[in-house]
């Protein structure tokens, strides 16, 4: 290691040194609790990462292991809700089912001991190794001072195997995961429908149901993030912004850090909770981030079931029995718990995807679902792939190496002057010949409208096929997946590859992808219109990129604000103040707008009451996408009603209709109020909140999900990147920690964090705090 990685001026304080087996790190914190992590090697790097993860965060983490362990409901009860970060799962009972289920199968472990590069490298086994260490030594050495879970029994000592548990979850989170309640509660028929229906679901209906389902602007994740090319930076090099939209709450919260081996790995960013590498970040030399793709990471088979029998289907004439899975459950205060789920040679039969998506097992007919993403444990080795790539052309090659990003795009920007897309997702490959020829009558409704295939389970010529670069049979290689190389600039807003760049449009791959020529999300039409201004003005550099992220521009304000405003004084004819407000704002959602508020709640209302077919005048065309539609149809019926209810409920709650939104749009921190700028998805701001409505409280009282881990990055020809950073919720969950809050002061300021990624940049920071951890 660095001789001034084992002690420095400003180290301060006492050196804490729990040990386990000998393993070691140095941890050099900067301003904000930003860990510096330096090892030796990769099973002494997870000891650091684990330790510092845990002393930010240690009951978040703690909550996930018992999840992963199946143990929720003999902690918690089995009733109650876990929080949403591991599965979607609405009981603890039903996520225990669930895990227990895959504890007693053993399916981490087969995946463990799969060599790679179908199963995870000795780096990333060392690193588990590592990381559960570090989080049981620091268990050991220190007292927790978080009342979520000071004294609590279920904080226990981890191993490895429960730290690739929980990046399993994260792996299935898009398929096994967004199924679970279907998984635990699927049960072979008693007898006919009670109402003497088949019991087979409508196929538009389910259609529709589907679509909403896999629709990412209305998901609990998101994210903007764009790259631009040398050709129209300042100095010739890329430069990247990363704004991923994430909970703010809970197990899916992002920790920073950086992590260096010296001689073999040195980079920067942000980790998701539980997981040993750095996910979205930079080195000198690269930089990435990641949006939430519109490829479907699972699809269905519909099982044509043995008459008499329905635990046992036909495939090509022939019949197989389902393989039971006999699972049991402890229930604190209360007898055990046990289920049976039900398997089939595609995966296990479900009976619902999601409350509104039914798929009822019948005498008849029975759906199983398939998730490739359930073999794959290779995420980490494609993150740990990226801290060490040298430029986009590594990036690319590490994703075609590895093959193990679920459910997310990738977005980078190199040294060089490179850009870079990819949806390099791994995804069943169902082409869409596949979908034709072997649809059944319900996946013929299903799969154009939201890429979800139901396929006739009783054909084996209807099984996924295998492309020769794939990594793990039945998905697509690398070389059919979407990619743009070098654009002069590479945006994504969460909807499909098509528009990554509006003038270089992306076609030609398959549905279960996302879609081609279809409407675009206002988030994505406005940074597009955003992004391709400033590579069209050019000479970008890093301060550039800190403005568009705080911009806070309304673009559903610039297509609809004056026409709403125009039309307010038919709508409203005996409230002038209202329409005065509606007039005045400045189409921003900056703290100080006046009259957000009014039309963010207006504009909740209309959508949310109008069809989106009679929203707009001119209708969305494939020849003018990022303009159309627009002209807000202010005749709509419900138009007038919109925009009444949103004055009444304003001045119900006592809140001036011309408030500035940071008066009612904050985050309460120990007690006190911090204002934030930002807007919802359905006004389609960069700077996205999703925030919570209370009324009662004063108006939105806490952010649900968005803005979360934001890095603006370039290069100078120097060693060192030029990067500025932001954790929108701050490092850790404890209210008595100091970095519990600082970051979100820093982010409701619109300030940045200077990163630290040389020596001599860290040694530099007057909040050097050194921490040894080792034998």
């Amino acid at each position: 290691m660095p001789a001034s990685a084992a002690a420095g001026p400003g180290s301060g304080g006492r050196d804490h040194r729990p040990s386990d087996r000998g393993l070691s790190a140095v941890v050099r914190y900067t301003e904000y609790g930003i860990p510096h992590i330096v090892a030796k090697d990769y099973a002494n790097l997870g000891f650091g990462t684990g330790w510092a993860q845990a002393a930010d965060q240690v009951c978040t983490l703690a909550d996930g292991f018992v999840t992963v362990a199946g143990e929720r409901s003999r902690h918690f009860g089995p009733d109650a809700a876990p929080d949403g970060s591991l599965s979607s799962a609405t009981t603890n009972l039903s996520s225990d089912l669930y895990f227990r289920g895959v504890r007693d199968a053993g399916t981490v472990e087969r995946l463990l001991r799969t060599p790679a590069p179908a199963g995870p490298s000795r780096d990333v086994r060392e690193l588990m190794r590592g990381w559960a260490a570090g989080y049981n030594a620091w268990l050991r050495k220190n007292r927790i001072t978080d009342p979520a879970c000071a004294r609590a029994g279920w904080v226990r000592p981890v191993t490895a195997l429960d730290v690739a548990r929980r990046g399993f979850a994260v792996s299935v989170l898009g398929g096994q995961g967004r199924a679970v309640d279907g998984i635990t509660a699927a049960r072979p028929p008693a007898g006919p429908p009670a109402d003497g229906s088949s019991g087979a679901p409508d196929p538009g209906r389910t259609a529709e149901a589907a679509r909403k389902l896999f629709d990412v602007s209305d998901a609990a994740m998101g994210s903007n993030a764009v790259a631009f090319s040398g050709a129209v930076t300042a100095d010739g090099r890329g430069l990247l912004l990363g704004n991923p939209h994430y909970p703010w709450q809970g197990g899916r919260r992002f920790w920073q850090s950086q992590q260096t081996v010296p001689g073999e790995l040195n980079v920067s960013g942000a980790s998701l909770l539980g997981t040993t590498v750095v996910n979205i970040g930079f080195n000198d030399k690269v930089a990435w981030s990641h949006t939430v793709a519109t490829g479907v990471p699972l699809n269905l088979h519909q099982l044509a079931l043995v008459p008499g029998d329905p635990t046992s289907y036909l495939v090509d004439g022939k019949p197989e029995r389902m393989t039971p899975r006999t699972v049991t459950v402890a229930v604190g205060g209360g007898a055990p718990v046990t289920r049976t789920q039900w398997w089939t040679r595609y995966g296990p039969v479900v009976d619902r995807l999601g409350a509104q998506l039914p798929l009822p097992w019948t005498a008849a007919t029975a759906y199983a679902l398939n998730d490739p993403n359930a073999a794959n444990l290779r995420a980490s080795d494609t993150a740990l792939g990226f801290g060490k790539a040298r430029s986009t052309r590594d990036v690319a090659d590490v994703l075609r190496r590895t093959q193990g990003l679920p459910w997310v795009n990738t977005v980078a920007a190199d040294s060089g002057g490179r850009s870079f897309f990819a949806q390099a997702q791994l995804l069943p490959r169902i082409t869409d010949e596949l979908a034709q020829r072997c649809s059944t009558p319900l996946g013929r409704a299903v799969y154009p409208a939201s890429g979800v295939a139901v396929l006739d389970g009783s054909r084996s010529d209807c099984a996924l096929g295998s492309d020769p670069d794939a990594v793990q049979p039945g998905v697509f290689g690398p070389a059919r997946m979407p990619v743009l190389r070098d654009a002069p600039y590479a945006e994504n807003s969460n909807d499909s590859a098509w528009l990554t760049n509006a003038d270089r449009p992306l076609t030609g791959y398959e549905r279960i992808f996302g879609t081609v020529a279809t409407q675009r999300s206002p988030r994505t039409r406005g940074g597009i219109e955003d992004v391709a201004a400033m590579a069209e003005r050019g000479r970008l550099t890093v301060s550039d990129l800190q403005r568009q992220q705080f911009a806070n521009r309304v673009p559903v304000g610039d297509l609809a604000a004056a026409d709403v405003a125009g039309a307010c004084p038919a709508a409203l004819p005996d409230d002038p103040e209202a329409c005065r407000v509606l007039a005045a704002w400045d189409r921003t959602v900056d703290t100080g707008s006046r009259g957000a508020l009014l039309f963010d709640r207006f504009w909740r209302k209309f959508t949310g009451t109008v069809p989106a077919a009679q929203q707009w005048l001119v209708p969305f065309s494939a020849a003018d996408p990022v303009r159309t539609p627009r002209a807000v149809n202010t005749a709509a019926p419900g138009f007038a009603k919109a925009l009444a209810d949103a004055v009444a409920e304003l001045r119900a709650a006592r809140i001036p209709l011309d408030a500035p939104l940071g008066a009612h749009q904050f985050a309460v921190r120990n007690g006190q109020r911090i204002p934030l700028s930002g807007g919802t998805e359905a006004l389609g701001v960069w700077n996205k909140i999703e925030p919570v409505w209370n009324a009662a409280g004063g108006g939105y009282t806490e952010v649900a999900h968005g803005t979360s881990h934001v890095q603006a990055v370039g290069w100078d020809g120097s060693r060192c990147p030029v990067a500025r950073t932001l954790l929108s919720y701050s490092q850790s969950s404890n209210p008595a920690s100091p970095h519990h809050a600082d970051q979100t002061r820093l982010y409701a300021g619109e300030r940045w964090v200077t990163s630290r990624f040389c020596e001599k940049d860290i040694l530099r920071s007057p909040a050097l705090r050194v921490v040894v951890v080792r034998d």
